[in-house]
């Protein structure tokens, strides 16, 4: 009965050589993946921060950074756990940075001159400012851009749908912000393609920066990183977009500074009295089903509406108004039993009930991305109070899910095309090995078991080719 209560029957023993094991082998790909996409080269053309030479190079801190968040860590402080594991510095052929050394790089990304500019530069009645990016800040962005790029280079991209949405991130650092939730923090927003399962842009606000205000500069930022062979092009957002400037560049086939031809759109419309009066006004036998919930039952009409400043010699604009009731006599918290909302677009040819549907699909791209990364890989902790160092490590946490799902998408088993951060750490990154030295080469020995849930060999040969490709399409 020794062993079935309390501690196990097992000696441990402190190995001296603790450079020989390493428990998360598989992060061997997360950092293949960022140099069979040539992140070393791009982020040495376009990223220069270092005030001094010597000392860990701007790719070191980016790689070290990503695999930081890939591997679970919330915070700078984590990187101290990767350091220990001696046996992943030696599989990597680096040591990682210090907490003190990845903090003063994420500070070169703060310039607080461009706040006062910002805040100096407001109208009399106007509270929230937004912040230029500065030079190391739009370059992290454009490595962004590369690494998108390459991810996708080689793969048939015919249709993309770019949905914009915003988040809240809490914190409770004394220069965070009140945001509209009624706390403390930040408001980004990000520009997401659904079906490369890629982010193409962001824009790191503070958290009383109202989610509709000037949000066009980073949908043209999003539609001008698409892949050239994209040839429908869609576009999906809550009722932040709905404002006059993001319609008309939407709805403009000769668009400026944008792709030319259609973005057909859908985009949450705000409730007007008038608009409220047209959708209580349909007929009840106007009304189509459109979603039966538990609760409260979905309908939907189309109703004729034209926004005030619409001009006169454009296309009209299509409005799909919702009906939601509730049901078995449960009210809303206003006290009514029916709630009207409204969707507005450019697509004629879906019914209303399918326009919905396709609009509502929203909510399980975007809004997956704003989970991931805030709860999986380190996006809802921030790491300080300055505002261009907490934007860097966000914009960090979206190239960490960029990379992870170029990973899975390029490299990994099919089936692990949608696992979740935590189930790639699980499955495929705490994977432990033996590391021994052969005839100058280095040799990684895993179980043969857990090869076959990670599937590491076939994903480094997959990498290799990759590489190969993207460095005859360089060249």
């Amino acid at each position: 009965m020794s062993g079935t209560q309390g501690v196990l029957p097992v000696v441990l023993e402190v190995c001296e050589d603790d450079s020989s094991v390493t428990a998360r082998a598989g992060l061997l790909v997360v950092v293949e993946t960022l140099r069979a996409l040539g992140m070393p080269k791009v982020v040495q053309e376009e990223l220069k921060v270092r005030r001094r030479r010597g000392g860990s190079t701007e790719y070191a801190n980016i790689e070290w950074l990503v695999t930081l968040l890939a591997s679970g860590g919330e915070c700078l402080d984590d990187i101290d756990t990767l350091r220990a594991d001696r046996g992943l510095c030696r599989l990597l052929g680096s040591e990682p940075p210090s907490a003190d050394v990845l903090r003063r790089f994420l500070y070169e990304f703060d310039d607080p001159k461009l706040a006062k500019q910002a805040m100096d530069a407001r109208k009399p009645d106007q509270k929230a400012y937004r912040i230029p990016e500065n030079a190391p800040l739009a370059a992290l962005g454009r490595v962004n851009a590369a690494l998108v790029r390459r991810g996708v280079a080689g793969l048939e991209h015919r249709v993309a749908t770019l949905d914009h949405d915003a988040t809240v991130i809490e914190s409770h650092k004394q220069e965070a912000l009140a945001h509209y939730k009624g706390g403390r923090g930040y408001q980004p927003a990000v520009i997401f393609c659904s079906e490369a399962d890629l982010v193409l842009a962001d824009e790191f606000r503070d958290g009383n920066v109202p989610a509709g205000m000037a949000n066009l500069d980073l949908i043209r930022r999003g539609f001008a990183e698409l892949p050239s062979g994209v040839e429908q092009r869609f576009f999906r957002a809550d009722s932040a977009c709905y404002e006059e400037r993001v319609l008309k560049w939407l709805a403009d086939p000769k668009r400026k500074d944008g792709p030319s031809g259609t973005i057909g759109f859908t985009i949450s419309a705000d409730m007007t009295p008038q608009l409220r009066a047209l959708c209580a006004a349909v007929p009840d036998s106007d009304w189509t089903l459109a979603d039966d919930r538990v609760d409260e039952t979905v309908t939907c009409a189309d109703v004729v509406f034209t926004p005030g400043d619409w001009p006169k010699d454009a296309a009209p604009l299509r409005y799909v108004a919702m009906r939601i009731r509730k049901k078995q006599g449960v009210l809303f918290a206003d006290g009514s039993d029916v709630r009207y909302l409204a969707i507005v677009s450019n697509r004629w040819e879906p019914s209303a009930p399918e326009l919905l549907r396709w609009h509502w699909g929203k909510a399980g791209t975007i809004e997956h991305v704003h989970d991931v990364t805030k709860n999986d890989l380190g996006a809802g902790v921030l790491p300080c109070g300055r505002f261009g160092a907490n934007a860097a490590w966000y914009r960090l946490s979206l190239l960490t899910y960029n990379v992870q799902s170029i990973l899975k998408r390029r490299a990994l088993p099919p089936e692990l095309r949608r696992a979740r951060p935590k189930r790639l750490r699980f499955s495929v990154f705490t994977v432990p090995g033996r590391i021994i030295s052969h005839a100058g080469r280095l040799i990684l020995r895993i179980g043969k078991s857990a090869e076959q849930v990670a599937g590491l060999l076939a994903a480094r040969a997959r990498l290799a080719r990759l590489a190969a490709e993207l460095a005859v399409m360089v060249t």
